[in-house]
């Protein structure tokens, strides 16, 4: 089973909404979840958001933060999900911003660094417990590997989660 149709039976079990705000994927995680019949059910929004100017209008990453660990941290990923699951009022925000390549890297922070987030809702109806969670991945191949490798490893952080391996 593809991950996209795993995290769909989990989020329409629970009655859970997620959305996505992406960076370094363009636009390929939205693109994966709603490649599956029924996802209008559980999918909020998609957020491409490219620019770090994007990044604060919509979702509320703070200007300092960018400047004092970059675009590709993971102080502007936790933010990013905060951001979308804020602005679209979803159970569950996931955020990616990395260096798909081929330019890009430096020696700190070479291409194929990711980092991806996710922050959930507490409460009645939600997933009962307050999480933020960043995962820092180092991905190697062509820009197109990276950006799928990227997608698989967000759409996984969310099933963990959902499935009770992720702290």
């Amino acid at each position: 089973m593809k991950p996209e149709e795993r995290l769909g039976i989990l989020l329409s079990e629970r009655r859970l909404r997620l959305a996505v705000a992406e960076s370094c994927t363009g636009g390929l995680i939205a693109s994966r979840i709603t490649d599956v019949a029924g996802s209008s059910d559980y999918f909020e929004a998609g957020l491409v958001v490219y620019s770090n100017q994007a990044k604060q209008k919509f979702l509320s990453v703070p200007a300092a933060s960018i400047e004092a660990h970059g675009a590709v941290s993971r102080e502007v990923a936790e933010s990013m999900a905060q951001g979308v699951r804020a602005a679209t009022g979803a159970h569950i925000g996931l955020s990616v911003t990395g260096i798909a390549g081929p330019s890009g890297g430096t020696p700190e922070k070479p291409v194929g660094t990711v980092f991806i987030g996710l922050a959930a809702q507490t409460g009645a109806g939600a997933v009962g417990k307050a999480a933020t969670v960043v995962r820092k991945f180092q991905l190697s191949g062509g820009r197109l590997e990276i950006k799928s490798q990227t997608s698989t490893e967000a759409l996984q952080l969310v099933i963990d989660f959902l499935e009770g391996r992720v702290a």
